[in-house]
């Protein structure tokens, strides 16, 4: 699907077709658009092939007088309900008058732009439209990586109580959708530093501030995603510890019962054999000698921290 908008009196307003200065949003695009913006605008088609390839990282290509520009943004998937995030490439193609983003599906970050929620945003101005788009992209890593905490934070109280397989399965998860987001920013890192020096994409005076802002962001999105990551892999270290140790305890009484049980089972056996001189065969004599030996077997394996 095809969309145009334009700046209009400093707002983002729909317009019917495009024009000049306007921006292009492609959301999961047919052949047949794909190939009237290749035809209108002379694009690479490897481009748009790298915009829609899910498992594409961010990073920058020129060719002629276009250029393509791949963020990985973060994305919510809902599973029941468990919540996982996880990274989706968007592309930015920046064409000689046009500013074109391609899209595999829907996402909140483009709708903000759509929706005249950003402010500041100049379609008619490349540069500065994908810096506030990088900008939004690093806000939205805080954002998420701020819910991941919370989460987290929740899980592990739930696991003390109960260490459930499925609140460990939770975490893992969690931990996974951490893994994403520290590959995304560092390539988005990457890419920024790539802007940064004015070779790829023009760079103009009232810039710079803004992508400092980016790179900073991005900075501190990579390293709270990381010291999240370091703090979750430490804790399920410490858990699968814990689950160890509470299965040692477990099979450490099990097998002291065990031995306790055959007491009574052996002296019953001895003296369930129908032999001739064995002393003492009253009832009474074989219950209260399993019972001392059992008595003293709990006092030693008491001594042992066997229960």
């Amino acid at each position: 699907m095809l969309s145009y908008y334009k700046t209009i009196n400093g707002h983002i307003s729909p317009i019917p077709s495009c024009e000049a200065g306007c921006w292009i949003n492609c959301v999961a695009p047919d052949d047949e658009e794909i190939n009237s913006l290749i035809a209108d605008f002379q694009i690479e088609p490897d481009f748009f092939r790298a915009a829609m390839d899910e498992e594409e990282s961010s990073h920058i290509d020129k060719e002629d007088e276009s250029t393509l520009i791949i963020i990985d943004i973060p994305v919510i998937e809902k599973a029941g309900k468990n919540i996982t995030y996880t990274t989706t490439p968007v592309g930015i193609i920046l064409t000689e008058k046009n500013v074109i983003t391609v899209s595999t599906k829907e996402n909140p970050i483009i709708n903000e732009f759509s929706e005249d929620v950003v402010k500041g945003v100049q379609t008619n101005m490349k540069t500065r439209f994908v810096l506030l788009f990088m900008l939004r992209v690093a806000s939205r890593y805080l954002q998420y990586l701020k819910q991941i905490d919370k989460i987290s934070n929740f899980v592990e109280r739930e696991l003390r109580k109960s260490m459930k397989n499925s609140e460990l399965i939770q975490l893992l998860d969690i931990e996974k959708s951490l893994v994403y987001f520290s590959s995304s920013l560092k390539a988005n890192e990457i890419t920024i530093e790539k802007i940064m020096r004015g070779r790829v994409v023009k760079l103009y005076d009232d810039d710079q501030d803004l992508v400092e802002d980016v790179l900073i962001e991005v900075k501190q999105a990579i390293e709270m995603s990381n010291i999240h990551l370091n703090i979750l892999s430490g804790t399920m270290d410490a858990f699968a510890s814990v689950i160890s140790n509470n299965l040692n305890i477990v099979m450490k009484v099990l097998a002291s019962l065990t031995l306790l049980i055959s007491i009574p089972t052996v002296i019953s056996g001895v003296y369930g054999m129908n032999v001739s001189g064995i002393p003492l065969t009253n009832f009474w004599f074989p219950v209260s000698l399993s019972l001392v030996c059992m008595g003293i077997a709990y006092l030693i394996l008491r001594k042992k921290n066997m229960f």
